[in-house]
């Protein structure tokens, strides 16, 4: 089955119904068919941490989603190891130029690790990197 990566800007759009991507997000969601959705937890991470000041009713429908994700295991989530940490740091260190994030320089090992090469975000990086960006 094909696999796809879920970034931080896909998960935002999609949880909060105010995002300028929601509706676009969601449609991309509907037309991508049988897929086998793959994200870190760092991104994860990224999320809660996004919608940490959030309306309680908002958060509490986060947190529900994603332990959804948890408990059913309808997203792959890659767990972050001390090697992988180590390997995302050494990529951050090579692309100081680009503005990558640490969090975007595991999800672009990960993703070649796996041989993803579409993710559901915005984030240009990924195109800098070769991936094609699909929100």
């Amino acid at each position: 089955m094909k696999e796809i990566f879920v970034d931080t800007s896909d998960f935002v759009a999609v949880f909060n119904k105010r995002d300028q991507l929601h509706e676009k997000a969601l449609q991309i969601e509907n037309e991508l068919g049988k897929v086998q959705k793959v994200t870190t937890e760092l991104v994860l991470i990224e999320v809660l941490n996004y919608f940490c000041e959030f309306r309680l009713d908002i958060k509490d429908y986060v947190i529900k989603s994603t332990n959804h994700f948890i408990v059913t295991k309808k997203i792959a989530i890659i767990p972050c190891s001390s090697e992988q940490f180590i390997e995302g740091f050494y990529f951050y260190k090579s692309r100081l130029d680009k503005g990558y994030s640490l969090t975007d320089c595991v999800s672009m090992n990960v993703m070649r690790e796996r041989n993803i090469n579409e993710i559901l975000t915005n984030d240009e990086h990924f195109e800098q990197e070769g991936f094609r960006i699909l929100l």
